[in-house]
């Protein structure tokens, strides 16, 4: 991915901010019971947040007592984010492109990113958040994917509606077996700021109606960046799909990731 278009797509997220914080579906309640213990968390602890979005994963660690602050670079993601998060006087939100958002002099015990990290500049990321954590801190990472299950037929047929709409898609796709999605750390690795990586999974599905589903489809950035014409067709080629063969419900099926790694 280009710098341009990194640029591009991560800005996209807030141009429907609202419709996002209603159609994400959030994290398992385990990765942050995993989380808390592992991090050594406790409401003495400083987290850093690095794209918190609309706050789904700010209100566990705010429930915690820990002091939190979130970097968000869309200013409205941010105000859903502040809304969602006001009971929480622990919690402050920076609106800031991460790179260049100037941390406090206080270093954090936790900086955690929840399907952000990749969005922030890869030259920046890793040294940066080294950087803010006090020595033996503890840097989250966590990624969601889609893999096969759930209402496979559904992801199945509707492979022939994104190849002829998106011309991005490549012919013949299909999701993979969470069992062959291997854990990556060789980006922490290789900064030499960390100890050896640990790795957390969690398997979990979601249903959806027609709507809903197609809902979420427009809070992913390959969704919302097609030309409008082609985004149509597909959405009315996949609401069809799922009319017409599953009875306006699908379930989807996710593989939600959790690598930590200590300062060293």
């Amino acid at each position: 991915m280009t710098d341009a278009d990194r640029e591009f797509l991560r800005a996209i997220f807030g141009q429907d901010a609202e419709l996002y914080d209603q159609a994400r579906p959030g994290y398992p309640a385990q990765l942050f019971a995993d989380l808390a213990r592992l991090a050594g968390l406790s409401p003495q602890s400083r987290v850093l947040e690095v794209g918190c979005g609309t706050g789904q994963a700010t209100r566990p660690l705010a429930q915690l007592g820990c002091t939190v602050v979130a970097v968000e670079l869309s200013p409205e993601m941010a105000a859903v984010a502040r809304r969602n998060l006001r009971q929480f006087p622990n919690v402050t939100i920076d609106v800031c492109p991460f790179e260049r958002w100037t941390p406090p002099e206080t270093p954090f015990d936790l900086v955690l990113s929840a399907t952000a990290f990749h969005w922030i500049d890869p030259d920046i990321r890793v040294p940066k958040a080294a950087d803010i954590l006090r020595p033996n801190g503890t840097l989250a990472l966590i990624h969601s994917e889609h893999v096969a299950g759930g209402t496979e037929r559904f992801f199945i047929d509707a492979q022939d509606c994104y190849e002829r709409f998106d011309p991005k898609t490549t012919p013949g796709w299909r999701q993979q077996l969470a069992a062959d999605i291997p854990d990556d750390s060789s980006e922490i690795d290789r900064s030499r700021r960390f100890g050896p990586a640990q790795f957390h999974r969690y398997e979990w599905e979601q249903a959806y109606t027609t709507r809903s589903y197609l809902d979420l489809l427009m809070t992913y950035s390959p969704t919302r960046s097609l030309p409008q014409p082609d985004r149509d067709r597909l959405l009315a080629c996949l609401g069809n799909l799922i009319d017409r063969d599953h009875h306006g419900h699908i379930t989807k099926r996710h593989l939600t990731r959790l690598t930590l790694a200590h300062r060293t």
